[in-house]
């Protein structure tokens, strides 16, 4: 099979995957005797490790999106894709993390723990969520055609939502992160 042919399809087919295998971990629904438990101050590190990477892959959607304003291709395919694999290591260390212990319990005021966290949560992951196919699809798009033919698909469209979703999804994923370790 010519994925380029294929890319809408094959990017439905991937982003069902991921998702459940997100929603999965997320729901603590992957056995836990099937994955390695790291110790106790290794799982304790990865929020704050997170954190960092979140907030370097805004640098990174920032430096790809300005680049492909400018046209400079070689410098947005590689910003694009250090984000990619920044989010591939988030979503590891995170999903890991939450396999194994579950989420984070919120500890802040009764105000902000029962409208304004959950609204900032609630926002990260519905977008974070619907950056899988679109990242999926524009990464396959990227992949399998040329800069020339990339110009005449979806490409530039989708990729242009991908970016601004992904860039408000990591900043409140940083936020989320304040809020659960450093504010409260």
């Amino acid at each position: 099979m010519n994925v380029s042919e294929h890319v809408p399809a094959v990017s439905g087919v991937l982003s069902v995957v991921a998702l459940a295998l997100v929603f999965a971990a997320a729901l603590q629904a992957i056995p836990q005797a099937l994955l390695p438990r790291a110790p106790d101050p290794v799982l304790a590190a990865i929020p704050h490790v997170n954190a960092v990477v979140s907030a370097t892959a805004v640098g990174t959607i920032a430096v790809g999106w300005r680049a492909a304003r400018r046209g400079d291709v070689a410098r947005h395919r590689a910003a694009m894709l250090s984000t990619t694999g920044l989010f591939a290591l988030f979503l590891v260390a995170y999903l890991y993390r939450v396999a194994l212990l579950g989420p984070t319990d919120f500890s802040g005021p009764p105000l902000v723990e029962g409208v304004i966290y959950p609204g900032i949560l609630a926002v990260h992951i519905v977008l974070a969520i619907v950056c899988v196919p679109l990242v999926i699809y524009v990464l396959l798009l990227a992949l399998t055609h040329s800069v020339p033919e990339l110009r005449e698909t979806r490409h530039p469209t989708v990729g242009r939502v991908a970016a601004a979703l992904w860039l408000i999804s990591f900043t409140l994923g940083v936020v989320v992160y304040l809020m659960l370790y450093v504010l409260f």
